[in-house]
């Protein structure tokens, strides 16, 4: 896998009258094509700051991001996002919340039609196409928003704590999707988690920031394939081990 997201010396300082806040501090990231690196750190250290960074929607006061190998300097059709809140239109169904991208980029309709197909299936709601928002429980909203970002088949996924707002044994279910969803696509992602546990499930990297101003920790490679055990004594012992890092940040000084 080469190099496909680059983050080079990254600062964020944010400016409000005569106050400023640092909240990213000389970040440097090289993040592969078709990996799944998760990003960890306290509450309010800038973990969601660095994902909209990439994204385009944020500049970095200092520093420069590509995504394979072109600079960010605005949000693209190469990266999607998928937000906690779902962000989907109540009004529409399924399948037109997943198309909404493709008929803003004009798409012929049979075209747009077999596309949306696909990923409806590969999220697993087909028997749900037709249905509205309103019927549907909170994981598959969040596998609507899921496949709209995928259906325009972005480089990039960026993913800000998609399942934090479901219930524990739907937020397991949810993340054992997503680990067959990567088995069918090539996309790369980036995904924000409060989730120690969500991380070593799903990630091939974990990237643990320190309290504000964020700086990278460490780095931490996951070595066993997927899907994972997550009762298994390797599992449970490298939780153990990252939690201890999180509350040496969480110490209030």
């Amino acid at each position: 896998m080469s190099e496909y997201i680059e983050i080079n010396n990254v600062r964020k300082v944010f400016r409000q009258d005569d106050r400023e806040t640092v909240a990213i501090d000389d970040i440097s990231l090289s993040i592969k094509k078709e990996e799944l690196v998760s990003v960890l750190g306290p509450s309010g250290c800038g973990k969601t700051t660095v994902l909209r960074m990439i994204a385009g929607l944020t500049e970095p006061t200092t520093g420069e991001i590509f995504v394979d190998g072109n600079k960010v300097t605005a949000p693209g059709s190469d990266r999607g996002m998928v937000f906690q809140d779902f962000a989907l239109f109540p009004w529409r169904s399924v399948r037109k919340n997943i198309e909404f991208g493709l008929e803003i980029a004009k798409m012929p309709a049979a075209e747009r039609r077999e596309r949306v197909d696909k990923y409806i299936d590969i999220v697993g709601l087909t028997d749900f196409a037709d249905a509205r928002v309103h019927e549907l429980s909170g994981g598959m909203k969040q596998r609507v928003g899921i496949a709209r970002a995928m259906v325009n088949n972005p480089k990039v996924i960026l993913m800000d704590e998609p399942f934090g707002a479901l219930d524990a044994q739907t937020r397991n279910i949810m993340q054992a999707g997503l680990v067959r969803i990567l088995e069918k696509t090539d996309q790369t992602i980036v995904f924000v988690t409060h989730s120690v546990d969500e991380a070593i499930f799903l990630s091939d990297r974990i990237v643990i920031l320190t309290k504000r101003p964020a700086r990278i920790k460490e780095i931490i490679d996951i070595p066993w394939p997927r899907p994972r055990d997550r009762a298994s004594p390797e599992f449970t012992a490298l939780r153990k081990r990252i939690l201890t890092e999180l509350e040496k940040e969480n110490v209030l000084n």
